[in-house]
């Protein structure tokens, strides 16, 4: 337990909470900036990435992993980068999976090398995986990507089902000029398959900031093209968010589709979740810049529980939400330099 000081009043508490009484229980674990892909919207194709050295090892990445663990933190979304490109990723899993109290462990990839990691990963701890997937047409697919094929990708989610690895869920960044089209093709596969097909508004972030907020499809627009050629989305659980995307399904499918709409219509309020970089340092929002530098007092001999004192500070600071309505662009970090 530690005091914080709230307006005068002393506080004992053992959870990370912010100053708006939202309870942070959720960490989103970068494990590399790296990426065996090179999408538009994320990172130029030249893109040089941080040498080994900078990012945490396995060690020092458990240290405030345990940390967090004294928080009260009890869910973990493995991101990149791309995640299954560092090594030893089921050790990994399965070292945050012996943490006391972890409810969920689960995972956000490119699928390219699902289909040869699935198995290790389900056997680790890993239970559930978010897989990108922006169109199905392989020219598409392939100008999106740069170096990518969907033949991989589908492969990875078919692992991943026939592990148990379940619901899978399905991300599509939509670009205008590259795959707006694709919207109705893609929400098709929910007639079929028990998939959760997510649709998600691009958002700005430093040096391509300017691509994305020019191709930028509202979450609206979406709406409009699946209904168009599809009929009506019927609105799922009262209209509350499933994390963060809101839940409609077309009658008579298996499956569901989501919108993730961080531009047009924030779910801030909501927010339980903070982001550690591959790098070491604390992201207390996504889409602003300010961080907690948590890789030198790792170095300098820091423990679990000066880390969490550190943690729970700064999760205390940790800002109401975005301010991209008033222009405001993260700057210092691109989407893959901070994990999804």
């Amino acid at each position: 337990m530690t005091t914080i000081t709230r307006a005068g009043e002393s506080v004992m508490t053992g959870r990370a909470l912010d100053a708006f009484g939202r309870h942070i229980h959720y960490l989103r674990v970068s494990l590399t900036d790296k990426c065996n892909l090179r999408c538009v919207y994320c990172m130029p194709e030249q893109m040089v990435f941080r040498p080994s050295e900078e990012l945490l090892t396995d060690d020092e990445l458990l240290l405030v992993l345990r940390a967090a663990n004294l928080l009260g933190f009890d869910k973990y979304r493995l991101t990149g980068g791309e995640p299954t490109v560092r090594p030893n990723l089921a050790g990994i899993v399965a070292r945050i999976a012996a943490l006391p109290g972890t409810r969920e462990i689960a995972m956000t990839t490119n699928g390219i090398r699902l289909a040869q990691l699935a198995g290790p990963l389900k056997e680790a701890g890993l239970r559930r995986v978010n897989v990108s997937l922006d169109s199905l047409d392989e020219a598409k697919f392939h100008r999106m990507t740069r170096w990518g094929h969907v033949r991989d990708v589908l492969a990875g989610i078919e692992a991943a089902e026939a592990v148990g690895m379940t619901p899978v869920k399905i991300n599509c960044v939509v670009i205008r000029g590259f795959n707006e089209d694709d919207i109705v093709s893609l929400a098709r596969l929910t007639y079929e398959r028990d998939w959760q097909v997510r649709f998600l508004e691009v958002m700005p972030f430093a040096d391509v900031a300017e691509f994305q907020q020019a191709n930028i499809v509202t979450t609206r627009e979406m709406i409009e093209r699946i209904e168009a050629g599809l009929g009506a989305l019927v609105e799922l659980n009262d209209g509350k968010l499933d994390g963060e995307a809101k839940i409609y399904r077309l009658p008579g499918a298996r499956g569901e589709i989501g919108f993730i709409s961080p531009v047009s219509a924030p779910f801030c309020a909501s927010c339980n979740r903070v982001r550690l970089t591959a790098d070491g340092t604390l992201r207390l929002c996504l889409l602003k810049d300010g961080e907690l530098d948590l890789k030198t007092p790792v170095r300098r001999g820091a423990s679990a529980d000066d880390l969490a004192d550190l943690m729970r500070q700064a999760i205390w600071h940790k800002p109401w939400g975005h301010d991209l309505a008033h222009g405001v662009i993260p700057l210092n970090r691109i989407m893959s330099e901070i994990g999804g």
